[in-house]
């Protein structure tokens, strides 16, 4: 979760900045500093994504055990 949150925080201080920028008429920089928000925010979903897949997986491995000692018992 902090790694998350980490990220969303650095998004939205690096629109704040490139806002600054805007209205201070610096467009390169604060292109550069948006582009950084952008990266920050697909690093936040990458983040997101790997712990439910890893979840996902997690209770499809669960649920492969209880299938196969179901079978195991049904054997004897």
């Amino acid at each position: 979760m902090p790694v998350k949150l980490f990220w969303m925080i650095l998004a939205g201080v690096c629109i704040m900045v490139a806002a600054f920028f805007l209205l201070r008429r610096n467009f390169d920089t604060a292109f550069v500093i948006a582009a950084l928000g952008l990266l920050a925010w697909f690093l936040n979903y990458r983040a997101q994504m790997k712990d439910t897949i890893a979840a996902a997986n997690l209770q499809e491995d669960s649920s492969e055990d209880e299938e196969e000692s179901c079978e195991d018992s049904d054997d004897e």
